[in-house]
């Protein structure tokens, strides 16, 4: 294999690493940041009007672009919001895991009945005609949608109403039958890296999550990035739980597996079958190429060395900037975002929305103190400069 697509709404990770591996990369994309299109062979942008659900994407108007390359393409690799990407007119393999148990693992409502049935450790789920006796406070988010933005804690039944007018004006088009309800749980987000084949699940690395940092963001629950590796002590039980809960799934390629650490230990939040936000800190700490193990686990083979314990060379860090209200990537912001370590670099004329990203900033070093240290300040001098404009 030689060429190959990389279709999502953020592909940069896979498509940079993908060229690292040695691979002709093209992608389509909604952001089509500058480091993306340094990376990829050629590029087609995928118009959103801002609704990042490709539900509403008919898969013609896919193909259709898909054709505009004029390139035989190897394979077709799903990533973020096409998970359950089909493409029947499509003359390209689309490298993908089983349809049926990527619905299973992209509808969390049906993902909580699974980790029920098989005893994982995960938040209970409840139905809405089971609202009026939950024990509250409860956390709603959205079924089919990843990344957190949605995500609140309800205290009331009351609040739901609420809830639903928020969604209604941000021009959302999500009801209340499309919402999941859990309980409320706290402690600290963790995810494990894992590469699998159909006989073998191993794990690359664990890491930690950062959710709603507020120098990051306004939004309480938003994704902000990771941290690799993570130092706990339940490392080595998430691994194991994560190593089994793909294999029973049956998935393969590059998965995640996100967690929360509770006092009373790790619970199970969500399976992520394609390449994950963590892809650039896991390869920066491990040294690896998850994009070639990606494609080699397709192939069937593991590394030897994944069935022994990650190994880590250094801390690295990625931490996901939002705007604080609407912005335009001005020549002076730009030299900002420029000047410092950073990846999913937007262009100039950009217009960013309130509470949408704006770009990563990216560190390593031998300490989580020194490297989370770089990344506030370089954050900081960024939002300085795109502030001023």
């Amino acid at each position: 294999m030689k060429n190959i697509l990389v279709i999502g709404f953020s592909t940069r990770n896979a498509v940079c690493s993908g060229c690292r591996a040695g691979y002709n990369m093209f992608a389509i994309d909604a952001f089509c940041d500058q480091d993306m299109l340094k990376c990829a062979n050629a590029a087609k942008k995928l118009e959103t009007q801002g609704r990042f659900n490709s539900k509403g994407i008919e898969p013609a108007l896919l193909t259709e672009m898909i054709n505009t390359f004029g390139v035989d393409f190897d394979a077709i690799i799903p990533a973020s919001g096409f998970e359950t990407l089909e493409l029947p007119e499509s003359r390209f393999p689309v490298l993908h895991n089983n349809p049926s148990a990527m619905r299973q693992v992209s509808d969390k409502s049906r993902f909580s009945e699974l980790l029920e049935s098989i005893g994982m450790p995960h938040p209970r789920t409840y139905s809405r005609p089971e609202l009026q006796n939950a024990p509250f406070p409860l956390m709603v988010k959205p079924a089919c949608a990843g990344g957190g933005i949605f995500n609140r804690v309800l205290y009331s039944p009351e609040e739901l109403d609420d809830y639903m007018l928020f969604l209604e004006n941000a021009q959302i088009p999500l009801k209340k039958e499309d919402m999941v309800f859990q309980d409320y749980l706290t402690g600290t987000p963790a995810s494990v890296s894992v590469i699998s084949t159909q006989d073998k699940a191993c794990t690359v690395a664990v890491n930690e999550q950062l959710i709603g940092v507020p120098w990051l963001t306004k939004l309480p629950f938003a994704y902000c990035g990771n941290v690799t590796p993570i130092i706990t002590p339940y490392a080595n039980q998430m691994k194991n739980i994560a190593e089994e809960l793909i294999y029973q799934l049956g998935l393969i390629g590059s998965t995640g597996v996100d967690f929360l650490i509770t006092d009373s230990g790790p619970v199970v939040i969500e399976v992520n079958a394609r390449f994950q936000g963590s892809m650039d800190t896991v390869e920066l700490a491990t040294g690896t190429n998850l994009f070639g193990e990606h494609m080699e686990a397709f192939e069937g083979n593991i590394k030897q060395e994944r069935t022994r314990k990650p190994v880590y060379r250094q801390y690295a860090a990625r931490a996901v900037m939002y705007a604080d209200q609407r912005r335009v990537v001005t020549e002076h912001a730009m030299e900002g975002i420029i000047a410092k370590k950073t990846a999913d670099i937007p262009n100039r004329g950009d217009v960013i929305g309130e509470n949408e990203p704006v770009t990563s900033v990216i560190s390593t070093g031998d300490t989580r103190k020194k490297v989370m240290s770089e990344i506030e300040q370089s954050v900081m001098f960024i939002r300085q400069r795109l502030n001023v404009d």
